[in-house]
């Protein structure tokens, strides 16, 4: 998770204009899931208030995958569609002492939101232990990022795929990881809004307050790389 990314206010003319690419990866398979990611180009993600995926994400391998080594290019992505009430799967591996994180229901307006995260509740992607989060309460992989953490450590050790499923249904939320059920909640209602008021998100009026928005892939600003594959959503 980070907090000091920023985007350029003279972005917000190109976010703001800016219509959702069709590509191969927006045809439906069986089963009404959706790929998100085609394996061979960035297309359907764009930086969060840009409109494009920055060179930093490269389509590599059948794996989306951030350069931590590139200079230029940085930054969260996002899916050019959003999306509400939704079963998303994907994939992930890092490199040692890697932190990143899986958002949803981003809300993309960086004139008034200048973050991804100020907007869209995470998924932990994380190194436990080669990364300094890995030690925080509510940090750890698969955790809901600062409001609940996992009822067990499943995750895999750094190099190796992780197997994750977000589910949100009617403020229904459910993480999985590597195949067990780590985090259920309910969003949204009386005790979600007590948790998020004595979590760090409480300062930011707008944090998981829309119930549709975009898919975003963090780039948490190290010199670590992190892999996603097998992307897909399909709505409920």
């Amino acid at each position: 998770m980070k907090l000091y990314a920023i985007v350029p206010m003279a972005l917000v003319a190109v976010c703001a204009f800016r219509a959702p690419i069709a590509t191969t990866s927006s045809a439906a398979s069986a089963g009404g899931w959706v790929k998100l990611f085609d394996g061979t180009t960035t297309n359907g993600w764009h930086t969060y208030g840009q409109s494009s995926a920055g060179s930093a994400w490269k389509a590599d391998d059948s794996t989306l995958h951030l350069i931590g080594s590139s200079t230029s290019g940085r930054g969260d992505i996002v899916t050019d569609s959003e999306y509400e009430n939704f079963d998303l799967k994907l994939e992930w591996k890092v490199q040692k002492g890697t932190n990143s994180g899986i958002m949803f229901d981003v809300h993309e307006d960086p004139s008034k939101y200048q973050n991804t995260y100020e907007t869209g509740p995470e998924m932990q992607v994380l190194d436990n232990d080669g990364h300094p989060d890995g030690k925080i309460f509510k940090h750890r992989a698969g955790d809901l990022y600062d409001l609940i953490p996992c009822k067990q450590q499943t995750v895999k050790p750094v190099g190796e795929w992780n197997q994750v499923e977000i589910r949100l249904k009617n403020g229904r939320l459910k993480f999985t990881l590597n195949g067990v059920d780590v985090v259920e909640t309910k969003m949204w209602d009386d005790n979600w809004n007590k948790m998020v008021a004595g979590s760090k998100f409480a300062k930011m009026p707008g944090f998981a307050t829309y119930h549709k928005g975009h898919i975003s892939l963090q780039d948490h600003g190290g010199n670590e790389d992190v892999w996603f594959k097998n992307i897909m959503i399909k709505q409920l």
